[in-house]
């Protein structure tokens, strides 16, 4: 009896603000991680021709307004509704849709980044136009790269069952 008092119980409010900032703290801590190795890896690309710079304050910048996103993303059900015969279907096609409301949401906080710097919305939009093709094609093949196992960490939990993956992973090895 003791599982199903378990089982019915509903975390208080501040029981859900904690798990969701300790949620919004560990994604925005791999996407950190994610942003600044890809940066340091730009930044000894750029050291060779004499161009000198880290700027790992814009990689946790990102990695708190996209950790945001991610977090509006799961709240709003993104991937959720997608009815997947496997695993593994189900984590590329929310991969993809996480992609896909990232790319809009990078798009419209740009575009209001612009606007607070007393741009018109014409040249706010232009600036995002400028960008090259490739460039734009690596930044979206390697913010998938870095979604595919955040969302797989995800689902898995979610098949599993609540607290199963963290036993499992935190918990005693198996013999």
């Amino acid at each position: 009896m003791p599982d199903e008092a378990a089982s019915s119980h509903r975390p208080s409010a501040k029981e859900r603000l904690r798990e969701e900032l300790q949620r919004y703290l560990a994604v925005s801590a791999y996407l950190y991680v994610c942003f600044a190795a890809i940066l340091l890896y730009k930044s000894a690309i750029l050291s060779t021709i004499g161009e000198h710079f880290l700027p790992l304050g814009l990689a946790a910048g990102k990695a708190l307004i996209l950790g945001k996103f991610v977090l509006l993303g799961e709240a709003a059900g993104v991937g959720t509704r997608v009815r997947s015969r496997t695993l593994l279907q189900r984590i590329v096609r929310s991969s993809i849709l996480f992609l896909v409301l990232l790319v809009l949401l990078t798009v419209v906080e740009e575009i209001i980044v612009g606007l607070v710097h007393g741009h018109s919305l014409g040249q706010a939009v232009a600036a995002l136009a400028d960008r090259s093709l490739p460039e734009v094609l690596a930044s979206c093949l390697l913010m998938l790269l870095v979604l595919v196992p955040l969302v797989a960490v995800t689902e898995v939990s979610r098949a599993l069952g609540p607290g199963a993956l963290r036993r499992l992973l935190l918990g005693p090895a198996p013999q």
